[in-house]
């Protein structure tokens, strides 16, 4: 028999007016199967359906199915609450309901909006104390205990972080004993935006949990690096690193050397002097790990890398120097910046020394600039930074008498900050003192950029004090710098005390130079702090001053910087279409960069309207932000919205996209990346077209600066491969960013470079030589074909013209004497071929030559460059003699079909975890200490001394013997001898 249809609820509604409970739960019953068609109809007697459920005389079993009914027509309305109320005062009944197969979405909405609550209520408790009702707390733990059940364990730690549930994460590891889970819950709680309290409270549960690395386990080495980094409690770490030694000192080394990879000064500098001095046997051990942690050993690593790899396409800078007008400044300036970048850190200065004629032409600023270069090139070089600037640095107690002199003093001290980098130690003492002795303001403007950058994160209050007193003297030049270098010294203190006198004195000065300067100092001060931040960046936004606004949407870039927070993300994009400055539109799309540089796949897809912006400010700001967020990738997706911005009718905006692309391209090979090879050619063209305007050229030049950035042994990325954020990138790409309005700043992207060095040391520290496998193609990761100088044209040979009479008389002739040799009788007879019938000899073409096959993978020695892409397909031979302690990336990718693998990579975005898995400096076991170990020798750091000015130094030697003693950047140097006279042969 066929069921009939219903065509109206009306009959089960009548039912619930009968005085029998047996009428009323038959009609509720009936009701809940008519609710997904009948909602409307039903929804009238809604007040009616509530009574049955307050009505306490009624079984319990007849008020549940009251409750799940009128928790179902709320649901229809779209009124969610109301419906989880009712819901949750249905009982058995809503259990029984999320076993029907119908309603199913009615139960996983109700389920959402529970959890949605719970997680609110929860986080009410911690702060008020407030009680959690029972019905909501037994739905959730039957959804924990579901969740356990089928093994969708990641799923539960969500809901028991969202929650505060901590105990859900103690029970899960309990049960499975899985450290992957633990890294899962450490990585959402450092990624995805919580308050730094809870994220604190987090990390410390975790910490126990983690168990100790070791050489059969270790695969959680740089999640846990990653955690102590964070936590910043050298208590802890010194703990975990004294628990290490003896018995597993290299992994100790290993531990200690990523935790300089990503580690805070202060945090480092803690963790040396609480380390034990340790007895007989482990002496030795604990000296060789507060080496490590002082970062020097690190950056005496890389710093040799960079030198004996230094790849630097010298004719590359040659066709830029012959294209650029180097008495331009901005053109100058350009050149300067192109050849630092390209020999960051490679201690090479053969360019400068090359061209003493072009570097004599440096006028004021572009002297500055030129000697501030040297600190670019020498960064790191810890040993030899005051005798290489020592020329150049002011002389103490006397002013110069040289015109022009200041501005090579003053580029000399902010090149010696740049050399110590993130390192300062003596360094500060001598800009202190030279910043509080000088009276010229240029002098002081590099003492206080020098001074910021060496003691970065430092908080030193003596030399905030006497940066202050600079900044008091109302000098415009000197009083920007001072404001830079007063953040950079309080770098994440979040002092509101100091954030108050600067914003104070922003607002009383009359220099927009020195309230730019303040404005950026406090975002300095609020790096990293999240929501400490929050009421600063209110003030700083409301402000009248655009400049101020400017500096508040810094401020809420750096203090959340990687989180990529849905409100800071919401706040940009409004400021970026709705602020009256369009200097403060720009920063805001620029700042889109710093908070979600960890998820770079996400930039293109938002910057993709705002490049197609009407305002030319907002394209500027787009490229840039997709330069730094998508930096070292080879994005496509970035790579396609910059390609037809290279074209823009601004200059500007052509000159952002030039850098952009530089930024993206950097370490790519023609077969990885497919615009590598018309991205070089566009930038070569556009130095090369004097009818181009200055900005594009200028743009152009860093561009191919970037692109072959530190000899291309170098990357740009704000991420550390500890995974945790790179704060000295971070703060190089925002001063490098205000080179809008101060070329000199753009110095400061070196900071960004990141070695991409594979550096095995053994448990002596020593570099021993051995070969691991790369399993990829060599063209996908190989360093680009030098370029080839241009083909000599050869002057074609023009074509006589002939005359149309002539021509005419020409034919008459020759008509004439063929008539002639017809009449004549001879014996032979002449065979004329007519010009169809001509026989073409034509040869045979050779057979094609077939192209050797590429092999799939490659062997590496020791000491090489290994791109971040690459990591994931470098693996160490299993009959090997040398084993890292810890594995060489988390995120391997699989050896076969590498292009494809290598382009799903690079498309789909994600090398956002490129860092995720080391790379860099590995502690090695010796699977055969018996054998006879070959090393590779370190060039120990050499003492300058007086050499021949004329000796000439190859490409990447940094051997400070073999220089002169300075290179002259000064105007009223002595100019080189003239050429010998010689007689020109007019006659020839």
């Amino acid at each position: 028999m066929v069921v009939r249809a219903h065509s109206s609820a009306a009959g089960a509604l009548a039912l619930l007016s009968e005085p029998d409970v047996v009428f009323k739960q038959h009609a509720l019953k009936a009701l809940n199967q008519l609710v997904p068609q009948f909602w409307a109809e039903i929804s009238e007697h809604i007040v009616l359906i509530e009574s049955l459920y307050e009505f306490e005389e009624l079984p319990k079993e007849v008020r549940d199915i009251a409750a799940l009914l009128a928790s179902k027509v709320y649901y229809y309305l779209g009124e969610y609450d109301e419906a989880l109320s009712f819901a949750l005062g249905a009982g058995n009944a809503f259990q029984a309901e999320g076993r029907t197969y119908d309603a199913k979405e009615y139960v996983e909405t109700i389920i959402s909006k529970a959890i949605e609550r719970y997680i609110q209520l929860c986080s009410a408790e911690a702060s008020s104390g407030s009680k959690i009702e029972a019905r909501l707390q037994f739905i959730i733990e039957g959804i924990f205990q579901r969740c356990i059940d089928e093994g969708e364990y990641k799923q539960a730690i969500g809901i028991a972080l969202e929650s505060r549930r901590l105990d859900i994460i103690s029970q899960i590891y309990d049960l499975t004993g899985d450290v992957s889970l633990l890294c899962y819950a450490m990585e959402i709680v450092l990624d995805t935006g919580f308050s730094l309290s809870y994220r604190d409270q987090v990390l410390n549960f975790l910490t126990p949990l983690f168990p100790l690395p070791s050489q059969t386990n270790s695969t959680h080495m740089l999640a846990l690096a990653r955690l102590h980094v964070t936590l910043n409690n050298p208590s802890i770490t010194v703990t975990l690193l004294s628990s290490l030694v003896p018995k597993e000192k290299l992994v100790a080394y290993q531990f200690a050397f990523d935790l300089v990879e990503g580690g805070a000064r202060d945090f480092l500098e803690g963790v040396r002097k609480d380390l034990p001095q340790g007895k007989d046997d482990t002496k030795e051990i604990f000296e060789n790990l507060r080496n490590i942690l002082g970062g020097e050993e690190t950056v005496k690593l890389y710093l040799e890398f960079l030198k004996r790899s230094n790849k630097v396409d010298m004719l590359i800078l040659k066709h830029s120097k012959d294209a650029l007008e180097p008495r331009s400044s901005i053109y100058h300036s350009a050149l300067t910046l192109q050849n630092a970048f390209m020999h960051a850190g490679t201690t090479s200065d053969i360019f400068l020394r090359d061209n003493l004629e072009w570097l004599g032409m440096a006028t004021n600023w572009a002297k500055f600039s030129t000697t501030a270069a040297l600190g670019v090139i020498h960064k790191g070089y810890f040993q030899q930074g005051m005798n290489i600037l020592g020329p150049y640095l002011p002389q103490p107690g006397t002013e110069s008498q040289i015109q022009g002199a200041v501005y090579s003093e003053g580029g000399a001290l902010y090149a010696l900050g740049m050399i110590n980098a993130y390192g300062g130690g003596q360094t500060m003492d001598y800009l202190r003192e030279t910043l509080r002795n000088s009276q010229n303001e240029v002098v002081q403007h590099g003492a206080a950029l020098g001074l910021g950058i060496a003691g970065m994160g430092s908080r030193n209050t003596d030399a905030y004090d006497e940066l202050k007193e600079t900044l008091f003297s109302d000098s415009a030049v000197a009083g920007e710098a001072a404001g830079y270098a007063m953040g950079l010294i309080m770098l994440g203190s979040a002092s509101q005390a100091r954030a108050e006198e600067m914003i104070a004195y922003a607002r009383e000065t009359q220099h927009e130079k020195i309230i730019r300067g303040v404005a950026m100092g406090l975002s300095f001060v609020f790096y990293g702090r999240q929501e400490e931040a929050d009421d600063t960046i209110r003030l700083l936004l409301a402000d009248k001053d655009p400049i101020m606004r400017y500096g508040g949407v810094y401020t809420l870039a750096l203090a959340y910087a990687g989180t990529s927070n849905n409100d800071a993300v919401r706040r940009m994009l409004h400021i970026a279409v709705s602020d009256t400055s369009d200097d403060v539109r720009r920063a805001a799309v620029i700042s889109l960069a710093f908070l979600l540089f960890k998820n770079p796949g996400q930039v293109p897809r938002i910057v993709q309207l705002l490049s197609e912006s009407y305002n030319p400010h907002v394209r500027c700001g787009a490229t840039l932000a997709l330069g730094i967020a998508c930096a070292g990738t080879g994005m496509q997706d970035a790579v396609q919205i910059l390609e037809p911005m290279t074209k823009d009718g601004v200059d500007f905006v052509r000159q952002g996209a030039f850098i952009a692309l530089g930024m993206i391209l950097v370490q790519q090979s023609e077969s990885s990346s497919p615009s590598m090879a018309s991205t070089r050619a566009l930038y070569a063209k556009v130095i090369s077209d004097k009818h181009e305007d200055p900005m594009a050229r200028f743009g152009a030049a860093l561009g191919q600066g970037l692109i072959d950035a530190g000899g291309r042994n170098v990357t740009i990325s704000l991420q550390s491969r500890a995974g945790t954020r790179n704060t000295s990138a971070i703060v190089g790409m925002s001063l490098f960013c205000q080179f809008w309005y101060w070329y000199p700043l753009a110095h400061c992207a070196c900071l960004a470079f990141e070695p991409t060095a594979m550096i095995g040391l053994n448990e002596d520290l020593k570099v021993p030589k051995f070969e691991f496998v790369s399993n990829a193609r060599p063209s996908l990761f190989a360093y680009p074909a030098p370029a080839t100088p241009p083909k000599k044209e050869t002057a074609a040979k023009m074509v006589t013209a002939v005359l149309s009479t002539t021509a005419k008389v020409k034919a008459r002739e020759k008509k004439k004497a063929a008539a002639d040799h017809e009449s004549m009788d001879t014996d032979e007879k002449v065979e004329v071929k007519k010009d169809s019938d001509v026989e073409m000899k034509t040869e045979e073409a050779p057979p094609p030559s077939r192209r050797k096959a590429e092999p799939a993978s490659e062997k590496l020695a020791n000491f090489c460059r290994v791109t971040p892409v690459q990591l994931g397909y470098v693996s160490f031979p299993s009959d090997g003699r040398y084993q890292p302690v810890r594995s060489v990336t988390s995120n391997a990718l699989n050896p076969k079909g590498t292009m494809g693998a290598l382009s799903q990579t690079t498309k789909k975005g994600l090398v956002s975890e490129r860092y995720a898995g080391g790379g860099g400096i590995l502690i090695l076991i010796d699977e055969r200490p018996d054998e006879e170990t070959e090393f590779i020798e370190l060039q120990p750091p050499a003492t300058p001394a007086g050499a021949p000015s004329g000796s000439a130094v190859p490409n990447g030697d940094a051997n400070v013997a073999d220089r002169p003693s300075h290179i002259a950047v000064d105007s009223n140097s002595p100019e080189a001898d003239p050429p010998e006279s010689f007689e020109y042969p007019f006659d020839s």
